[in-house]
């Protein structure tokens, strides 16, 4: 006689639970939990930003305060840029292994829910630079709208995307230096310059991920254009912007340590990477370009911060020697 085991009830859902999964289509959408691409913003207004601290001599306080609102300010462009690249590209993304699961191409989120969304970060960004002085300002609302904007477009109709995403991403080299000075002097457009080719560098190999697939839905990227020369090409980037860092440098007096750490740490950095990354493998790729957003980028600002203590350091040795030659006479 066989018998029978009542199955115990199912435990209900906790609140907790519920509300995880119903945040998770959004957390995804924003790929906040995918750090890298907030770091690739972020890093170039820290560079900018402590780039133009040292000429100013901005004391460290206000100046880490300062970084900190650029962090947050990236780390919210970055959400709204994956925001409205989803809502564009969700026919594309459907077409694309790695990308077919993303938020709206899968239906999880309505595009008007999405684009609510997306507001929602402009509007706490605009809110960001409200203060800001006009120059300050215009290149925010620029930076926000046809650079941002006008990105998604930019990869059906040319192979240099990346191009464009440069003038976006890097803005922030000019931004922080029109906040701190009103101006933007010629150092920090050679600097914007150096950071445009790592952009064209980083994302380059970021697109190698999706050669296959970028091909059949009709996806254009430097990663195609250069094809089977991309090696050759990402070492020409490589050299624009270590030769752009180097002539920045000079001329905003950067000392030694810039040189050790930013230029010379950079380019064995890039020199490395080049020769291990395998352009044929999205893991190799991806983590690739993930390295970029942590490793190189945190070691080149290493190399922008030791310079500015070093320069506050010198310049407050200076002081207190002509405080206590006053003193003397």
């Amino acid at each position: 006689m066989s018998s029978t085991r009542a199955s115990p009830p199912s435990k209900p859902s906790s609140w907790t639970h519920t509300i995880g999964a119903s945040l998770e289509p959004w957390i995804n959408l924003t790929r906040v939990s995918r750090f890298a691409g907030t770091m690739l913003v972020f890093w170039p207004y820290a560079w900018g930003l402590t780039m133009t601290a040292r000429t100013a001599n901005v004391p460290l306080p206000r100046f880490f305060y300062l970084l900190l609102c650029g962090f947050i300010g990236a780390s919210l462009s970055h959400s709204a840029g994956c925001v409205w690249n989803d809502i564009l590209d969700r026919n594309f993304d459907r077409l694309v292994e790695r990308t077919k699961g993303r938020p709206i191409a899968a239906g999880k989120i309505s595009v008007l829910g999405a684009v609510v969304f997306l507001w929602l970060h402009l509007g706490i960004m605009l809110w960001m630079v409200r203060d800001v002085n006009e120059l300050a300002f215009k290149i925010a609302l620029v930076t926000m709208f046809p650079l941002a904007g006008f990105y998604p477009l930019m990869k059906r109709i040319t192979y240099w995307p990346q191009a464009w995403l440069g003038i976006s991403m890097n803005a922030g080299v000019l931004m922080a230096w029109a906040f701190i000075h009103g101006s933007i002097p010629a150092s920090a457009f050679v600097l914007f310059g150096g950071t445009w080719a790592w952009t064209i560098w980083y994302d380059t190999i970021y697109a190698c991920q999706d050669k296959r697939d970028d091909i059949k839905a009709g996806v254009k990227s430097t990663a195609l254009l250069f094809g089977n020369s991309v090696k050759l090409v990402l070492a020409f980037f490589a050299s624009i912007m270590m030769s752009a860092f180097i002539l920045a440098g000079i001329l905003n007096n950067h000392q030694l340590p810039y040189y050790l750490l930013s230029v010379g740490g950079g380019s064995v950095y890039l020199a490395v990477q080049l020769h291990t990354v395998d352009t044929n493998s999205p893991k190799s790729c991806w983590a690739a370009f993930h390295r970029n957003g942590f490793n190189l980028g945190a070691l080149i600002w290493a190399g922008f911060l030791a310079d500015y203590v070093w320069a506050a350091k010198g310049s407050a040795l200076v002081d207190l020697a002509r405080s206590v030659t006053l003193k003397g006479i």
